[in-house]
C-alpha cells in the first residue's frame, strides 16, 4: 500500500510540475497586451516572448533530454524548476524588455528535459501495458497548464498588475520544486545509455515515420485550432463573451480527452491511432457542411476539445513506442515533432485562409488528417507494429 501511495504522490507532483512549466509557457499569451503597454513595445515585438520560447523548445527537444539523460532525474527536475522560478522572479522586476526576453528564453531550453523525464518516470511506475494510463495523467497536467495559464495570467494582470502574473508563475514552479525536493525519491539512472546508442534510434525508418505521423497529427489539430477564436467570431458569429467561454470549455475537454486516452491506448492502442485522423476529419467535414452555425458549433468545439486531448497522448505513445530503448530521447523527439506540427499546420491553414477565406481553414486540417492517416496505415502495413507490445496492427 505504501508503494501505491508513493506512486500516486509522485504522479501528482510530476503532473503539477508539468502544469507549472506549461502555465509559464502559455500564460504569457494572456498578458501580451499588458507587456506591450508596460515596456512600450508593439504587440508583435511582445509576441517574441511566445515565438522564441517555442523555438527554444523545438531546438532543445532532441538535444537537451539526450544530453541530460545520464543525470539523476530528481536533481535535474529540481534544477529546472529552480531555474524557472528564478527566471520568473527576475521577470517580476525586469525594467528592460530585452532582459525579460532573455529570462523568458533561457528556461525554454530546459522545458523539454523536464517534460521528457516526467513522461519517462510516469511510464516506469506501472507495468508496460498500463503505462499509457500513467502518461495520460502527465498529459492532464499539460492540458491544465494550457487551460489555466491564459485566463489566470490575464485576470491577475487586469485586476492587480503585470508583476502579479509573473509572481504567480514563480510561485507555481517554486511550490512544485519544494514538493519534488521533499517527496520525490532520488532517481539515479540505473543503466546509463551512451549518446551514440540513443542517437542510433535515428537509423530506424520506423522512428522517422513516427516523427512524421506526430507532425501530421499535431498539424491536423493545431493548424485549425490556432485560428479558432477568429473562426468563431467571423464565421460562426459567436459573441465575444461566448468565444472566451468556448475556448475555456475546449481546454477542459482536453483534460477529459487525456483521461479517456489513457484507457483507449491501454486497451486498443492501434485502433485508436488508426481511427483518430478520421474522427478529426469528420469534425472538419461537419464544419464545411454548414456545421459552423451556432449553437451546433458549441457541440463541435466540445468534441474537438476531447479529440485534442486524445491527440497529445497518441503523439507521445507513437514515438516512445517506436524507440523504447531510448525513452528520454524519444520523448524529446515527441516534443519537437509536436511543435513542428503546430508550426507547419498553422502555416498551411493560413495559406487556405489567405486564398479562400476563413471558413476554409479546415481544409488545412483535412490535409494533415489525410497525411497522418496515410503514414499510420503504412506503418501498420509492415511486418511489425510500431508498438513493441502489439503483434498485429490489423
Amino acid at each position: 500500500m505504501e508503494q501505491n501511495v508513493n506512486k500516486k504522490v509522485m504522479l501528482f507532483i510530476l503532473a503539477v510540475g508539468v502544469f507549472g512549466i506549461l502555465n509559464t509557457e502559455m500564460g504569457f499569451i494572456g498578458i501580451l497586451p499588458y507587456i506591450a503597454e508596460y515596456y512600450q513595445v508593439s504587440v508583435v515585438q511582445a509576441g517574441w516572448l511566445i515565438s522564441l520560447f517555442a523555438l527554444g523548445v523545438a531546438v532543445a527537444g532532441p538535444t537537451m533530454p539526450l544530453f541530460m539523460s545520464g543525470f539523476n532525474r530528481k536533481k535535474v527536475m529540481v534544477f529546472i524548476l529552480g531555474l524557472f522560478t528564478a527566471c520568473n522572479l527576475i521577470a517580476i522586476f525586469a525594467e528592460n524588455f530585452y532582459v525579460l526576453l532573455a529570462v523568458r528564453v533561457l528556461p525554454a531550453f530546459f522545458h523539454p528535459v523536464y517534460c521528457a523525464m516526467a513522461f519517462t518516470v510516469a511510464a516506469g511506475l506501472a507495468r508496460p501495458a498500463e503505462a499509457p494510463k500513467m502518461v495520460a495523467k502527465i498529459n492532464m497536467g499539460v492540458a491544465a497548464g494550457m487551460v489555466a495559464g491564459v485566463p489566470i495570467s490575464n485576470f491577475l494582470a487586469e485586476q492587480f498588475s503585470l508583476s502579479a502574473s509573473m509572481a504567480f508563475f514563480a510561485l507555481a514552479t517554486f511550490l512544485v520544486m519544494l514538493a519534488t525536493l521533499y517527496f520525490i525519491p532520488s532517481m539515479p539512472v540505473k543503466e546509463r545509455l551512451s549518446y551514440g546508442s540513443q542517437l542510433a534510434v535515428l537509423k530506424k525508418p520506423l522512428v522517422w515515420a513516427s516523427i512524421a505521423a506526430v507532425i501530421f497529427l499535431n498539424g491536423s489539430i493545431f493548424g485549425v485550432f490556432n485560428y479558432l477564436a477568429e473562426y468563431l467570431a467571423v464565421v460562426s458569429g459567436v459573441a465575444p463573451a461566448l468565444v472566451s467561454i468556448l475556448l475555456f470549455a475546449y481546454g477542459l475537454c482536453n483534460i477529459f480527452g487525456s483521461m479517456l486516452a489513457g484507457n483507449l491506448l491501454t486497451v486498443r492502442p492501434i485502433f485508436t491511432a488508426k481511427a483518430f485522423p478520421f474522427a478529426v476529419a469528420a469534425i472538419y467535414l461537419a464544419l464545411l457542411g454548414g456545421g459552423s452555425a451556432w449553437p451546433l458549433m458549441g457541440l463541435v468545439v466540445l468534441l474537438w476539445g476531447i479529440l485534442a486531448g486524445i491527440n497529445g497522448n497518441i503523439n507521445q505513445y507513437w514515438i516512445s513506442h517506436a524507440a523504447p530503448e531510448a525513452p528520454d530521447f524519444a520523448n524529446g523527439l515527441f516534443l519537437t515533432a509536436a511543435n513542428l506540427g503546430c508550426v507547419f499546420g498553422t502555416t498551411v491553414s493560413g495559406k487556405f485562409i489567405d486564398g479562400l477565406g476563413m471558413e476554409f481553414v479546415v481544409l488545412g486540417g483535412l490535409l494533415f488528417c489525410g497525411l497522418s492517416a496515410a503514414v499510420i496505415f503504412l506503418q501498420c502495413s509492415g511486418a511489425k507494429s510500431p508498438v513493441g507490445a502489439v503483434e498485429n496492427c490489423a
